[in-house]
């Protein structure tokens, strides 16, 4: 077996890591320019941002079907690159008009469906593509993973600094030009994989990959190339099923509209899949596995995600970011999960390919608790760091490093290692779908960690030195050591209970690492 990996893997690496640099250079002016630019209040401009982070997350599913019954990946790649660029150009324009705030405001919308839409065909296929380049049970995948990983977030580390030296001028008129770059950068991402597709993504005997499902007659698992085969009765079975869970949450759990329809389509979705009869035993217990550890990423991407909201308070009000005789900017210390991620990533690539050769590497479900457990040991160092400190007090900016540092461990044990679980897990009909599935319980997660971030405790009065009490399932939060707590114990109890059930998981996998 080749240690190389196929050169296809770099032209995703580059296709991905630009199309990651205009997600989060849009991303990095979003908030600002609604509150700056079209003079939006908090509350409205959180909520947009919230309602489109998640719904980034849900559409992949969407994309993810369309791929495996219809187009096939590459298709779907082009496609969904260039409604992204196109909603970035629209981004463009309602900044160019952003002193008509009607106008611009609906701009922006159309500009935030293009994106939305866009990134539910591109996110599920770019990513299932990486392991069509391998044959089945190859050992160099969860590395592959990794090194698409590494790619994503050099665009990521990038994409802020780029987009915001020229957008975040403090001149409103100045984020029509990050939302250019930012469409600049998709644009790139497009041109690069149509160039380079047919001579790259091809397996190592020559075979293209990501065809549409008709055409796509060899493989590394040609048995298994059919699209599903889903009938009219079952969607329409579990359609209705998500319409009730979807009531359910809204009137009796009191979610928004939003939330509720992410919340049952986490359910549905799922249902839909391992209901399919066309499933055989080996492939329906390897689904499974699959949901049920995407049940457990929920806990870890809602803990993770708080890096956007309720640890950029922290950033901002109880952290000294003074260096130098100089005050670093709060969003800068958005950079260092990426920044970790770039110099870390060869490190966890050369430790798993050190483990396989010595048979060693642990399979994927206790990767992902390991994942879970160092996101809880990071909690647990920021909760050391703010014990018995009065509201108002700063600490020093090394703690919330040392908590972004330890969580990019965390997630590169988790995150590129679960993307390489679904690819291995899933029947190849069903590989971009289930990519969706994955990517949709992300999407649940950033709906709950937006509840989670609403118990950050806020001064009864400034300077009162009092903070308001909130509740979470009976868990007491009056201070910020309570709630860097409430994660600790989430993480970690998610993590041990993974981590028990791994070996029936295992079992599950029927072979497969």
């Amino acid at each position: 077996m080749q240690s190389a990996h196929p050169k296809g893997l770099y032209l995703i690496f580059f296709t991905g890591m630009w199309e990651r640099f205009s997600y989060y250079g849009m991303r990095a002016l979003f908030v600002l320019y609604m509150t700056k630019a079209l003079f939006f209040d908090k509350a409205l401009s959180s909520q947009i941002y919230g309602s489109y982070t998640g719904l980034v997350y849900l559409t992949p599913l969407i994309g993810g079907y369309i791929a495996d019954k219809y187009w096939g990946n590459r298709r779907s790649i082009v496609i969904g690159g260039l409604l992204m660029a196109l909603g970035q150009l629209l981004m463009f324009f309602s900044g160019m008009y952003y002193r008509q705030v009607e106008p611009a405001t609906w701009l922006m919308m159309g500009g935030l469906a293009f994106l939305i839409f866009g990134n539910g065909f591109f996110k599920p296929n770019i990513s299932s593509m990486v392991g069509q380049l391998y044959p089945p049970g190859d050992k160099r995948l969860d590395s592959a993973f990794t090194i698409f990983y590494m790619g994503v977030n050099v665009g990521a580390f990038i994409a802020p600094l780029a987009c915001g030296f020229v957008g975040d001028t403090g001149n409103p008129a100045d984020f029509r030009w990050g939302f250019l770059l930012a469409a600049i950068g998709m644009l790139i991402s497009v041109v690069l994989f149509l160039a380079l597709k047919n001579k790259l993504i091809v397996t190592e005997k020559g075979t293209p990959v990501g065809l549409k499902p008709a055409k796509q007659t060899t493989a590394h698992d040609a048995g298994n190339l059919a699209a599903p085969g889903f009938t009219k009765k079952h969607l329409f079975v579990w359609a209705g099923i998500g319409t009730l869970i979807l009531i359910a949450f809204y009137f009796l759990l009191g979610r928004d509209l939003i939330g509720a329809f992410v919340f049952a389509l986490t359910i549905a979705a799922p249902g839909l899949v391992i209901t399919d009869p066309s499933l055989t035993k080996i492939e329906r217990q390897r689904i499974w596995v699959i949901f049920i550890v995407a049940f457990f990423v929920i806990f870890f991407w809602a803990a993770f995600e708080q890096a956007g909201a309720s640890l950029t308070y922290f950033a901002e009000e109880q952290t000294n970011r003074e260096l130098l005789g100089t005050v670093i900017p709060t969003s800068y210390f958005q950079s260092v999960n990426a920044v970790a991620i770039v110099i870390f990533a060869p490190v966890f690539v050369w430790v798993w390919g050190w483990l396989g050769k010595r048979k060693m590497e642990p399979a994927s479900p206790y990767k992902q608790s390991i994942g879970l457990f160092l996101l809880a040991i990071g909690y647990l160092v920021i909760a050391f760091g703010v014990k018995d400190i009065e509201p108002g007090t700063k600490v020093s900016m090394m703690w919330l490093i040392s908590l972004y540092t330890i969580h990019t461990f965390g997630e590169l044990a988790l995150s590129p290692i679960g993307l390489s679980m679904v690819n291995k897990l899933s029947p190849v009909k069903f590989a971009s779908l289930l990519m969706g599935v994955w990517y949709l319980s992300m999407a649940s997660s950033n709906i709950f960690a937006g509840t989670l971030s609403a118990l950050y405790p806020e001064p009864v009065a400034p300077g009162s030195g009092l903070t308001h009490v909130k509740y979470f399932i009976g868990f007491e939060i009056a201070s910020l050591y309570d709630f860097f707590m409430l994660f600790v114990v989430l993480a970690g109890v998610a993590s041990v209970i993974l981590f028990f059930l791994s070996r029936k998981l295992v079992k599950m996998m029927n072979g497969v690492r």
